[in-house]
């Protein structure tokens, strides 16, 4: 049995109308003159002014920062700290997508403890203590309101930098599953993916342990059961409910038995053609449960069982059923599920992939996975 050492860092409060409780949350944790990292859109669906008027009313002071895109970069970081240093914040709030629990842990990282992005790249490089933060995710996918890493763009190579720390993770989660009734269709879509392909490799990696499988095992029964219906029908909340919960339980998974080689061979394909990381998902994900078939049958055939259309086979039969299901995801959201439908060149396919065989995560894989490995996925995910 696969040993392990988790600690729960971050308190999750969860239910619809949980988003009211933000000044009370805030300053449970001595929260005084707070950083609100938002993006954009929260600002225009409403929530960055809701999110004021909560913290206002508990006597808590605001400074907003809004300034970054949805892959935010190191010099987007660092610029930003050196406006915001001097301002004597005591916490910050991450409110949106992704990308805004990112940043404000990118922030944090600079704020509390100095130095330029690249000084963090790994993990536990943070020598001082780190600001409080409370997460408020108001999408159903990255499920990074639970992980201690931040992932930020190098601005000079473009490629993902994977920066963690105890000490970054969000003290609390404030998940409210009506913040992600505001998600513009292609939104939902992918980062619905991101969260099932999160569920799928988490199960299956060599980092998985007793306790990760319980949240990924979860994870996937909650998103594969509902992903179609919210779809089908984005103000139907029971569903949204069950897409963000099992968002998040794949994001706690992803602590302690971290990825594997489609988020390896997909990080690239971002990098390189700006492509959308749940839409690179989900043209690469069946492609490498099949790829990882001949060492991983028997734990992706666990996973075809809890199916809502299983039926019965043997392992490597269900392991392809899983495959199958994958796909029909990704084209009930209407996702490329080819490289060649998405406009990848074939001939650039070796240098993908030689970007791929360096990303952290190909290392967690089941079946090892190198440069060549990668060359035969993209290979099997092209397509005619």
């Amino acid at each position: 049995m696969q040993s392990f050492d988790l600690q729960f860092h971050t308190r999750a409060v969860f239910g619809a109308g949980a988003f009211q409780r933000l000044g009370e949350l805030s300053r449970e944790l001595g929260f005084q003159r707070t950083l609100l990292v938002a993006d954009r859109g929260m600002m225009e669906a409403g929530y960055v002014e809701q999110a004021n008027g909560l913290l206002r009313l508990a006597g808590i002071e605001v400074i907003a920062f809004h300034d970054f895109d949805s892959n935010p970069d190191t010099l987007t970081i660092e610029e930003g700290c050196e406006r915001l240093k001097t301002l004597r914040l005591d916490s910050i709030i991450g409110l949106g997508g992704g990308s805004s629990m990112d940043c404000a842990k990118g922030l944090n990282f600079l704020l509390s403890n100095g130095g330029r992005m690249a000084d963090y790249r790994g993990y536990g490089k943070a020598d001082k203590p780190m600001l409080a933060m409370i997460g408020v995710p108001t999408t159903a996918g990255t499920g990074s309101e639970a992980q201690s890493y931040s992932v930020i763009t190098d601005a000079m190579t473009h490629a993902k930098m994977a920066c963690g720390d105890p000490k970054a993770a969000f003290r609390v989660a404030i998940l409210d599953p009506v913040l992600t009734l505001s998600q513009p269709p292609a939104v939902t879509a992918t980062a619905g993916f991101d969260a099932i392909a999160h569920a799928v490799e988490t199960y299956v990696t060599t980092e998985r342990n007793p306790v990760s499988v319980l949240f990924s095992r979860e994870a996937w029964r909650l998103l594969e059961g509902h992903y179609e219906r919210v779809l089908k029908d984005p103000s139907d909340l029971d569903s949204r409910t069950a897409m963000q919960l099992g968002a998040h339980f794949a994001g706690v998974a992803i602590e302690t038995s971290m990825l594997g080689a489609t988020h390896a061979c997909a990080n690239p394909l971002t990098t390189r053609y700006g492509t959308a990381h749940g839409a690179a998902l989900a043209m690469l994900l069946p492609t490498v449960v099949r790829w990882n078939t001949s060492v991983a049958a028997n734990r992706y055939a666990e996973l075809a069982r809890l199916s809502s259309l299983y039926s019965g086979s043997d392992d490597t039969q269900a392991a392809e059923m899983l495959a199958q299901r994958l796909g029909e995801l990704a084209a009930a959201a209407a996702l490329d599920q080819t490289l060649s439908s998405a406009g990848v060149r074939r001939d650039e396919l070796p240098l993908l992939a030689a970007e791929a065989s360096e990303q952290w995560t190909g290392r967690f894989n089941p079946r090892p996975f190198s440069r060549a490995g990668a060359v035969e996925v993209y290979e099997l995910a092209y397509g005619v």
